[in-house]
């Protein structure tokens, strides 16, 4: 099973900035879409944007769009999000995923048992 651990949440103040960081392990992490979600209490997971194999394409949910950035290091299998003018709205438990077929695709109507999830990183944002 792919492993995914995500790292650099904290707590932040509206308008601030935080880089979160998505270790994969594996030998063929480029083979891979990987995306970023998002979850607060009593709600289902958000998707937050994607970003394809080879990193030239993306896609972002239109409440992040000018904001958050997503890039990935295929030498480093390791996936990033920066978000730029944090808003107290961001505040959530952001999990990085992959499908767990290797060239498949992930987008907002991506089955959660389709897909590896990380652990999550809190982040929060305050006013």
């Amino acid at each position: 099973q792919v492993q995914l651990v995500e790292s650099g949440g904290g707590l932040v103040q509206a308008g601030g900035s935080l880089r979160l960081s998505c270790a994969a392990s594996g030998r063929f992490f480029s083979r891979y879409d990987m995306g970023w979600f998002r979850q607060t209490p009593g709600k289902e997971r958000d998707l937050v944007g994607v970003i394809r194999r080879t990193g030239e394409s993306t896609y972002y949910a239109d409440s992040v769009k000018g904001r958050f950035t997503i890039s990935r290091d295929n030498a480093k299998n390791t996936v990033y999000l920066q978000m730029n003018s944090l808003k107290p709205e961001d505040t959530a438990v952001y999990y990085c995923a992959t499908n767990k077929m290797p060239y498949g695709r992930i987008d907002a109507k991506t089955l959660s048992s389709d897909v590896f999830w990380g652990q999550g990183t809190q982040v929060t944002v305050s006013s």
